[in-house]
């Protein structure tokens, strides 16, 4: 098997960078930099915490007030989500 090219290659501390988040996310996860699989973690820390998942179909997310902010609806799929954090990091 050919090795990678170096353009290939993926560079795994762009995974660990520290980005910001929006003041509306930062309302949920709190504020300063931090690494996409920190937000990832706290924002669902948040959903269990307020018991926002759905109670009949798991893979919805209602969302408070402080998620409508983010999300910009009131009930978004667990897989919408990515997406729609991302716009909220910089």
């Amino acid at each position: 098997m050919d090795s990678p090219e170096p353009d290939d290659e993926v560079d795994e501390h762009a995974f660990m960078e520290a980005l910001t988040p929006s003041p509306e996310l930062a309302a949920v996860i709190g504020n300063g930099p931090m690494p996409r699989a920190v937000v990832v973690t706290e924002l669902w820390n948040y959903i269990k915490e307020h018991k926002l998942q759905d109670a009949q179909f798991r893979r919805l997310i209602n969302a408070d007030e402080k998620l409508k902010k983010v999300f910009g609806k009131s009930q978004v799929s667990m897989f919408e989500m990515a997406p729609l954090i991302g716009k909220h990091l910089r």
